[in-house]
């Protein structure tokens, strides 16, 4: 089902299949270039998508030839010439983070599905989600120090918190690119696919953690996230509020009865 409101031009689209939404970057010609307009449309479809409680994946890919090439450069560029960065560049990623933060934040898993280049904030986008796909001719290219700047978009975010610090440090000053294969062997990326066959390995990967009950979803992407800053105490505690939280669903307790009635 798409998303009523949206329109085919529209710079990012929804569409909800039972358990699974899927939300389309949508300016090829651009590469699926980051601009103002595409942060407010990812800000509010992200919105939707948390809000919706049958939705259990998010999957989030790119149309045409890229997945993402970043910060759009023309907006950047001319907000350069007119000494206006700090606002235009300012806004934009105040609705672009507001996406970041619901993707790191909704009790749903997110799933990016990537072909193509992923360069910059579109390589941060790939691996923020929670899980990443790849066709096996991907390519990633952190892009930010070569035009002296650093990096946005949430890139070490889910950078950092994958491969630790002083690989981030490599990819992020280091490494002109990398492969798919690379990111795989740095546990940044879960499975590569033959590009033709991207869309139905996304589609089985989905659908096999949309089986997933939608509280155990919840509760271990947060306790997840939150362990490397959590004090282990205070982490157990966690881990004991939400697994006790978890077993008062109906999901546990149907589960729960099959195994003791299969034992007896």
């Amino acid at each position: 089902m798409s998303d009523p409101a949206s329109s085919p031009n529209d710079p990012a689209l929804l569409r909800i299949d039972g358990a699974i939404a899927t939300i389309t970057l949508n300016r090829p010609a651009a590469f699926n270039a980051i601009d103002l307009t595409i942060a407010k449309k990812l800000e509010q479809l992200g919105a939707e998508v948390e809000a919706n409680k049958d939705v259990r994946v998010l999957v989030i890919e790119g149309e045409g030839r890229a997945f993402c090439a970043g910060g759009d450069l023309q907006t950047i560029g001319a907000a350069t010439e007119a000494n206006s960065v700090t606002p235009v560049v300012g806004e934009m990623l105040h609705h672009y983070h507001a996406f970041i933060e619901t993707v790191r934040r909704m009790p749903k898993l997110v799933l990016s599905s990537v072909h193509g280049s992923a360069a910059g904030a579109g390589m941060g986008l790939a691996f923020v989600t929670d899980l990443c796909i790849a066709t096996e001719d991907a390519r990633f290219t952190p892009a930010y120090a070569k035009i002296g700047v650093s990096p946005d978009g949430g890139s070490t975010v889910g950078i950092v918190g994958t491969v630790g610090t002083r690989r981030a440090l490599q990819i992020f000053l280091a490494e002109d690119g990398f492969t798919a294969q690379q990111a795989y062997e740095w546990g940044l990326v879960v499975k590569t696919v033959p590009a033709t066959e991207l869309k139905a390995a996304t589609r089985q990967l989905a659908e096999r953690l949309a089986k997933n009950p939608p509280a155990a979803i919840a509760a271990t992407k947060s306790l997840v996230y939150q362990a490397a800053t959590t004090p282990t105490k205070q982490q157990l505690d966690a881990e004991e509020h939400k697994i006790i939280a978890t077993m008062h669903t109906d999901d546990f307790r149907v589960a729960v009865k099959k195994f003791t009635s299969k034992s007896k």
